[in-house]
Parts: C-alpha cells; sequence; structure tokens
C-alpha cells in the first residue's frame, strides 16, 4: 500500500514537473520563433529586454495579463469564457501520453488518447469563434470545422501505417522498433505527408485559413484579448513543441535522454516557424484537394501495400 501511495505521489510530482516546463519551454518557442522571422526579414527580432532580449515572453506575459478585460455586448459569456481555458487544458493533456522512465509510467494505448483528444481540439475553435458573434470569427469557426474534418482522415491513415508496422499504441513501442532502422527511411513519403498534416493540425502557414488575417482580420479569435488571447496563444505554442515531439518519437525514434532527440525536435520547430517566414497561405479549394485526393488516396495505397508486405513476409516464413 505504501508503495503504491510512493508511486502515485511521484507521478504526480513528475506530471507537475513536466507541466511547468513545458510552459517554460512554450515561453522561450515564441521568442525563438520572433528571432527568426527577424532574421527572415533582415533585422534583429526582440534584442531590449534584459540581456538580449531573453526576457521578452515574460514581459509578453505580464502585458496580455494585465490588459483590461472587459465584455462584448453581443457574446454568448460562458460559451466565450470558456472554450480559451479548455483549448489549453486539451493541449496540457496531449502530454500525459509522454513515456515516463521515472515509474516506468506509460500509456498502453497512447496513441488513441491523443487522436480523441485531437478530435476534441476543433470544439473550442469553434464555439470560440460562434459565441463571439462576430462575422469574421463566425468564418474562422466554419473553416476551422471543414479543415478539421478533412484532415483528421488522412492523418489517421497516415498513422495507421505506422500502427501497421509496430503493432502497437504504446508510444515506448515506437522507440524500440526503431532501435535498428527508423521510419524516416522506411516510409519517407508517409514522414512527408505528415509533415504537412502537422503543419494543417496546428493551423499554421501556409495553412492558416482559420486565422486568416489577411482576409478575417484574426478569424476565430478576433473578439478575444488580454488574458483570454493569451490561453489561445500558449494552447497553440504548447502544441507545436507536442507535435515535434510527436514526429521525433514516430519517425526518429532516438532515446528520449539523448542529444539527437532534442536536436531532432528543435528541428521540428524551427520548420514550423521557418516555413511561416518563406511561404504563402494556400487556397482554400487547394487545401481540400490535397487532403482529400491526395493524401487520402496516398496513405490508403500504403495501407495495402504494407499489408501486402506483412503477408508475403508471413507466407514465406510458412513455407
Amino acid at each position: 500500500m505504501y508503495i503504491l501511495k510512493l508511486n502515485m505521489y511521484m507521478n504526480l510530482l513528475f506530471l507537475i514537473i513536466l507541466i511547468i516546463l513545458m510552459l517554460i519551454s512554450m515561453a522561450f518557442l515564441t521568442l525563438f520563433e520572433r528571432k527568426i522571422l527577424g532574421y527572415i526579414q533582415n533585422r534583429k527580432g526582440p534584442n531590449k529586454v534584459m540581456f538580449m532580449g531573453i526576457f521578452q515572453p515574460f514581459s509578453d506575459v505580464v502585458k496580455l495579463l494585465n490588459k483590461e478585460l472587459f465584455f462584448l455586448d453581443k457574446i454568448n459569456l460562458n460559451y466565450y469564457m470558456l472554450m480559451p481555458m479548455i483549448s489549453l487544458i486539451l493541449s496540457v493533456m496531449m502530454w500525459l501520453i509522454y513515456p515516463f522512465y521515472v515509474n516506468l509510467f506509460s500509456m498502453n494505448l497512447g496513441i488513441l488518447f491523443m487522436l480523441s483528444l485531437m478530435g476534441v481540439g476543433v470544439y473550442p475553435v469553434m464555439l470560440g469563434g460562434w459565441s463571439s458573434n462576430s462575422n469574421y470569427s463566425m468564418l474562422g469557426a466554419i473553416r476551422s470545422v471543414a479543415q478539421s474534418i478533412s484532415y483528421e482522415v488522412s492523418l489517421f491513415l497516415i498513422m495507421f501505417n505506422l500502427i501497421l508496422l509496430v503493432e502497437s499504441f504504446s508510444l515506448l513501442e515506437f522507440l524500440k522498433f526503431q532501435s535498428e532502422v527508423k521510419f524516416l527511411i522506411l516510409v519517407y513519403p508517409i514522414y512527408l505527408m505528415f509533415l504537412i498534416s502537422m503543419l494543417i493540425e496546428l493551423n499554421r502557414t501556409p495553412f492558416d485559413l482559420v486565422e486568416g488575417e489577411s482576409e478575417l482580420v484574426s478569424g476565430f479569435n478576433t473578439e478575444y484579448f488580454s488574458s483570454l488571447f493569451a490561453l489561445l496563444f500558449m494552447s497553440e505554442y504548447l502544441s507545436i513543441i507536442f507535435m515535434s515531439f510527436l514526429m521525433t518519437m514516430m519517425f526518429l525514434g532516438f532515446n528520449l535522454m539523448s542529444v539527437k532527440f532534442i536536436i531532432s525536435m528543435i528541428f521540428h520547430m524551427f520548420f514550423v516557424i521557418w516555413i511561416r517566414g518563406v511561404l504563402p497561405r494556400i487556397r482554400y479549394d487547394e487545401l481540400m484537394n490535397m487532403c482529400w485526393k491526395k493524401f487520402l488516396s496516398l496513405s490508403l495505397l500504403y495501407i495495402l501495400f504494407i499489408l501486402s508486405m506483412k503477408e508475403l513476409i508471413i507466407y514465406m516464413n510458412l513455407s
């Protein structure tokens, strides 16, 4: 009984440490992004606050949280207030699938849990845009629903290819499977499709049609400001870190404690930011065409190919 209690407290402690580290890394990711975009545009980026602008994220947080919070006339108040909080909670809950070395705490069905959270993740955006009662926000919410329904089908099928190879929903099994050969080499086209699907999931350039500021002011979050906008902002950047972690786990399978894992994770984060600085926004019909016609067809073909190869190997072993 004593050991069970100790294990429970240890798990809780490590989850709290993970959340604190996530929030700190999310803060510095915003600085990383502003610096990269600055150098892409031939300028310095933040460099005034403390040493070389290193404390700029904390300055931003203080500014956002100290802004006046007032309520607009026509918002549906309860939904309007709740949605940014739910969005942040879902982004934090994603990290529960992280395979801890301490206490060997890891979810056996982590991939299914993550896909469930991704499916629910569209509701805060949709209801947040709807509850604002603004035309721009409503259009952003409608785009969000269409975009999410489109990519989630092909995203699951892309992940299903890897699940067929590993035959497990646990991330630890992905690490074990890739001790000899990496999925990046084995199924490179799947990696590229997953990379693009990641950008669509994160609503990042060139797929940031939900927040298309050139035509929708700011999309679904037009009416959000102050601390509520800060919560939406935090959930977006936490999702970037999580998806970079997931791609490194699923396609490169490096040891979690190794420098190679950290470097490849930072590379994926850099890629998401770098794309924002160099690519224009895609047309909506092109996005839908790519999701339903190209990605869906390719991922289904890959499933057939992988199943055929597995059957062939079984047949050869039996004969």
